[in-house]
């Protein structure tokens, strides 16, 4: 295994473009017996992968925000070191939306896998799993974490050098009003002067506000106004 990671290092750093780097992780995956790759890049709203998975899997994940429910993400954050897994049986997990997540996955062929979590900046998490269609995993050898860190660390630097296109990535809608107030307060006015402005009593540019700052999962309006901005929403 630590080979393997010495190869994703080297190819990370010589790869030129992001079609090399995603045709490099393509044709690696198998030499450890696994069937397909994900980068997940994990922020608030602008979560996106880079994978291999089928497409409907990665498009329906971030769409449902699986990113917070998923075992794998949950158990990454609180590691944060490689390591390996397993899904559970639907039947032993209580919650509904949790059986779905499982049945789901095993639907498209991911039971079990490595993750290899890493912190990247501002307080973001970015990850590479290798999963496999096997209902369980056993690694003849533990995972040298200094290989597993380093080399996704590499990969990830090169894939925001190349600023690479996602394969997937979650979807994000505002309605017209929670623009205009959001664009309104991007260019520094007040809720009372938006409210002026777009005759609307102040309560309703609040409640407009707080619903666009909640479909941008963000902590605060300067945040929302922030994300909005970086999306192109506004």
């Amino acid at each position: 295994m630590r080979t393997w990671f010495q190869k994703l290092t080297d190819i990370s750093s010589i790869a030129h473009t992001e079609d090399m780097l995603k045709q490099a992780l393509a044709e690696l995956t198998p030499e450890l017996g696994f069937d397909c790759y994900a980068y997940l890049n994990v922020q608030p709203i602008r979560s996106f992968a880079v994978s291999n998975y089928p497409l409907e899997w990665q498009m329906r994940y971030l769409a449902q925000r699986y990113t917070k429910i998923d075992p794998v993400v949950l158990t990454a954050r609180s590691l944060m070191r490689a390591f390996t897994w397993a899904a559970e049986s639907p039947r032993r997990v209580a919650s509904k939306r949790l059986r779905r997540f499982y049945i789901e996955a095993a639907d498209f062929r991911l039971r079990s896998g490595i993750s290899i979590p890493i912190r990247t900046a501002f307080g973001h998490m970015s990850m590479l799993t290798l999963a496999s269609n096997k209902p369980s995993l056993a690694l003849e050898k533990d995972i040298d974490q200094l290989a597993a860190v380093t080399a996704v660390s590499l990969l990830h630097a090169k894939l925001e050098q190349r600023n690479a296109a996602p394969t997937a990535s979650a979807p994000v809608a505002l309605t017209v009003k929670q623009a205009t107030c959001l664009r309104w307060s991007a260019e520094g006015k007040s809720m009372r002067d938006i409210a002026d402005l777009e005759n609307l009593s102040f309560g309703t540019v609040n409640f407009h506000l707080n619903n666009a700052r909640k479909a941008l999962d963000a902590g605060s309006l300067i945040q929302a106004t922030a994300l909005a901005t970086k999306l192109k929403l506004i």
